[in-house]
């Protein structure tokens, strides 16, 4: 039996409360390095077994901001861990309990508990009320600074501050992108099974400040991001009507994405915003279509009496996968952005669906129906290298971090309401999203400004 689940009003109060984005701007932007060394340890993304690399993140002092500093580095730790790469010691473990900003650090007291990195740091707020955030990154066994760095920002952004020392700290010992400071977009889910509401949702990577965009007076499906991360493009299911709408997150301001004779659904951004790719079903054929947003001129792309739908933008905005049946199953297939020189890239077992191309162009995740299980699985673009990440009795709707590593989906166990959870592309970490409610259909921001 196949269980694949995808075959409001604006909340009045001003945007920046209700998604937590009005502090972006009161975010400063990395400053200079302080004293920066080279590193001579780093966490090793791409081997066969993962170690995670020992490493204490110690409570950052807080001479006037109250418990922002303990904080501060409480969510660094967790951001660390999560990502699979390191692990965080412990603070009673410590001997060496307040390393002090400005001083080296106690390497032998450090080497004692087995770490090989340090990260300590302070929080003040200066005289205009703005927050400072300093913090700084130990080599233990090289005895060197590592990184060195300072953020400015309003009080009340402190996790921001968290999650971009988080993105600093990882890239400079794994080598990649951080992403830490982004949002996840999805669709909350509550109420019994036969009377279910689903919301638009917005939240940090972590779990963190989540908020409702629409009031559940009608059912939404899969939202997507913007480049920008200010805009949202997801279905809008009522009674006598599915309809695609764009949601600014700034203003709250929405619209629809315009008429047309059918039923329309899995909207998708073009790699810089200016277009959206949909599925438009007349009479049971299923077509996808590019709106230009600018001009609202709308093309059809492809024209085949089986179903397309899920079209999803290569990086580099050229090309576009899709999902169709015109083979006699459902399969993944790739296009030109004109919709020409079509061609089937998945060949395997199974039932594939709600492709997604990576942001690094070099994947395409997925999911696919094999067994009587779900599983979320990648491969290259021309449908080489197929490998299944996660397998279980309900999960679909994969959406990649900004940086390429990570792929967050929804699992639904028998029964049970959806959860969200995240894997890597080798398919040895796998985390869930620390959010407490019902959730499906995830999409993540690309990183924050």
């Amino acid at each position: 039996m196949i269980r694949n689940r995808r075959a409001g009003l604006f909340t009045a109060m001003k945007a920046c409360a209700a998604f937590g984005f009005a502090v972006v701007v009161g975010v400063s932007g990395l400053m200079a390095p302080i004293t920066p060394a080279q590193a001579q340890i780093r966490a090793e993304v791409n081997s066969g077994v993962v170690a995670p690399t020992p490493i204490a993140v110690a409570p950052f002092s807080s001479p006037v901001a109250n418990d922002v500093g303990a904080n501060i580095a409480k969510v660094v730790a967790a951001n660390l861990e999560r990502s699979g790469f390191f692990r965080p010691i412990p603070p009673e473990a410590f001997i060496e309990t307040s390393p002090a900003i400005n001083v080296q650090p106690r390497f032998e007291d450090w080497r004692k508990i087995n770490a090989q990195a340090l990260v300590n740091g302070e929080a003040r707020i200066d005289a205009s009320g703005r927050l400072q955030v300093e913090f700084r990154l130990w080599d233990i066994y090289g005895e060197t600074q590592m990184l060195g760095l300072q953020f400015t920002a309003t009080p009340e952004n402190w996790r921001r501050v968290a999650h971009k020392i988080s993105d600093a700290i990882y890239t400079k010992m794994t080598g990649e992108k951080g992403y830490f400071d982004t949002r996840i977009v999805f669709v909350a889910e509550s109420g019994s099974r036969s009377r279910r509401v689903k919301r638009l949702a917005i939240m940090d990577q972590d779990g963190a400040n989540p908020s409702y965009l629409t009031d559940g007076s009608y059912t939404v499906l899969t939202p997507r991001f913007s480049a920008n991360s200010q805009e949202i493009t997801y279905m809008a299911m009522r009674a006598d009507s599915l309809k695609i709408y764009l949601f600014n997150i700034e203003t709250g301001r929405q619209e629809t994405l315009g008429n047309f004779k059918g039923m329309v659904f899995s909207p998708s951004f073009s790699p810089d915003g200016s277009k959206v790719a949909f599925t438009v079903d007349q009479s049971g054929n299923s077509d996808i279509y590019i709106m230009d947003l600018r001009s609202r001129s709308t093309t059809r792309l492809t024209r085949d009496p089986g179903i397309d739908t899920s079209p999803s933008f290569s990086p580099d905005g050229q090309s576009l996968v899709f999902n169709s049946d015109r083979g006699g199953s459902p399969q993944l297939y790739v296009m030109n952005l004109d919709g020409s020189n079509v061609r089937r890239i998945s060949f395997g077992s199974g039932r594939y669906s709600t492709p997604v191309w990576s942001p690094r162009g070099d994947l395409v995740v997925f999911t696919k129906q094999q067994g009587g299980r779900f599983h979320i699985g990648i491969m290259a673009p021309d449908g080489s290298n197929e490998k299944l990440l996660t397998s279980s009795y309900q999960e679909e709707g994969p959406t990649w971090a900004p940086n390429g590593r990570y792929i967050m989906f929804f699992r639904e166990p028998p029964g049970g309401d959806p959860k969200l959870w995240t894997v890597d592309v080798t398919g040895r970490i796998e985390r869930p999203v620390p959010y407490a409610g019902g959730a499906s259909d995830p999409a993540w921001s690309p990183l924050l400004d």
